[in-house]
């Protein structure tokens, strides 16, 4: 590949750089990728494909004990090697064979090495044999790197070996103990996974459980970990960590209690996989998140576009929405983009245009897998209100919903809604339950098209259904 000119170049090939690239090529210009490990990235491997499917089992045994003419067929527990093999499955054996074979089918290239930009429009590849070669792009080159786990500088930490997501979702074997540290989703989501797979599980949430979640969603989440034999302990962290000649691991806490674990899990936080890109030379920090505007299009300390405005940056790595389905959303944004720049069409970068990636600001949905889960979609009632807006909340038992009645005897659950005062629009919506994932995309929806609430009345919710709960929302709120 020593010389090769292309229209576009991609460094990282996760879902985010595969967008990018099948729309650019869809767009008639051409495009090569570039990734130093496995094409299909983080969440193919160790991230959204398996840890579901860590979870899946689990789930369903839970619905079927929640029916009694089902719980009376249930005779046994997880079959853990059952589920294991299954997760493996869903990670292709962690063999990417398969989606390199549909990148070149697409017309796509793929580069194997670790990239890193030399100069504007400019990519130099080191392969894993040591050798570089070089790229040049026509256009753009799009940084889809991603993130990793941050690991904080817990004195001891490092030493002792910690798990991060990765160790966690490719297991081969569960441990007897687990210390989490860390309460966010990916903690939140591994407790309730290995606590149903057979370990004793502590978690340790220096910030609470869920900070970011309404409060109502996070306290259902806490109980039901509690009932099933997580040891949760809020409002504290570890200010020591060591791993004893027996493998067992020591985490001294702030009040001086120890937790002894056979392994520990470090899910804090994650940062951007920028360093080393050679970003420093264009006025870029090394190792940071990148600012971008709302075409994706990388932005310079001070808001300005470096010169050219060829180079772009989509997914986790810019920070602004760090899941892969608004990665998807940014990569359709930004090649579409680059085609239309490209080719001289007309550039829509206003809100909602099609070339904005305006959702990841107002609309971003997300579901949390943990038992029961939590789908979630815009704003909470506090970031709206830290926003500026006025606005007031909404909240409903969801358990009195006639079709979750009917899903599980004793279905408990809430879902709230948050109304924009001043636009009579919902501006944010979170449900928690079982099985309320299917909730989440009706109100990306209403809150994307800023539905008014008198118009949203008439979107009637079949009977007997948990989308029942729409009605009931509206009418607590005064329609």
């Amino acid at each position: 590949m020593a010389g090769t000119t292309t229209d576009v170049i991609i460094i990282g090939a996760g879902p985010v750089g595969e967008n990018v690239a099948d729309r650019i090529v869809s767009g008639g210009l051409s495009a090569v990728i570039v990734e130093a490990e496995l094409v299909g990235g983080e969440c193919s491997y160790w991230a959204c494909m398996p840890t579901k499917a860590l979870l899946r089992d689990a789930a369903a045994l839970r619905a079927v004990r929640q029916l009694p003419g089902a719980a009376a067929a249930v005779t046994g527990g997880l079959d853990v090697d059952a589920v294991l093999e299954r997760r493996d499955r869903f990670a292709s054996d962690w063999n990417d064979d398969g989606q390199v074979a549909w990148l070149r089918q697409a017309g796509i290239g793929v580069v194997r090495g670790r990239g890193r930009i030399s100069a504007p429009r400019t990519v130099e590849v080191t392969g894993r044999d040591g050798t570089v070669s070089t790229i040049t792009a026509r256009h753009a080159v799009v940084v889809a790197t991603g993130t990793s786990a941050a690991v904080p500088p817990i004195p001891g930490l490092a030493d002792a070996a910690p798990w991060t997501s990765r160790e966690a979702v490719s297991v081969k074997k569960i441990p007897e103990r687990l210390a989490i540290i860390g309460g966010g989703v990916v903690g939140t989501e591994m407790a309730t996974a290995f606590s149903a797979l057979g370990a004793f599980v502590t978690l340790i949430a220096r910030d609470g459980v869920l900070p970011r979640v309404e409060p109502y969603a996070a306290e259902h989440v806490v109980a039901s970990l509690q009932s099933s034999g997580v040891q949760v302990m809020a409002g504290t962290s570890p200010t020591g960590v060591t791993r004893d000649p027996s493998g067992t691991v020591q985490i001294t806490l702030a009040g001086g209690e120890v937790i002894s674990a056979d392994e520990v899990l470090v899910a804090t936080g994650r940062r951007p996989n920028t360093g080393n890109l050679g970003l420093e030379q264009f006025g870029l920090p090394d190792s940071g998140w990148l600012e971008v505007d709302e075409t994706l299009r990388v932005t310079a300390p001070g808001g300005h576009v470096p010169d050219g405005g060829w180079l772009y940056a989509a997914g986790d790595v810019n920070g602004r929405a760090l899941l892969t389905h608004q990665g998807k959303y940014q990569a359709r944004a930004a090649g579409d983009v680059i085609v239309a720049r490209a080719t001289g069409a007309p550039v829509e970068d206003f809100a909602w245009g099609r070339h904005a990636a305006t959702a990841d600001l107002l609309a971003v949905p997300q579901v949390i897998f943990t038992d029961p889960e939590i789908a979630s979609a815009g704003l909470t009632l506090a970031a709206a209100a830290d926003a500026g807006l006025r606005v007031r909340s909404v909240e409903y038992d969801l358990g009195s919903v006639a079709g979750a009645s009917l899903h599980a005897d004793g279905y408990a659950g809430r879902a709230g809604i948050v109304i924009n005062e001043d636009t009579n629009t919902i501006v944010g919506f979170t449900a928690v339950g079982s099985d309320v994932a299917e909730l989440v995309h009706a109100a990306t929806i209403a809150i994307a098209g800023e539905v008014p609430l008198d118009r949203l009345w008439h979107a009637v919710p079949a009977y007997p259904t948990m989308s029942e709960l729409w009605l009931r929302l509206l009418e607590t709120a005064g329609r």
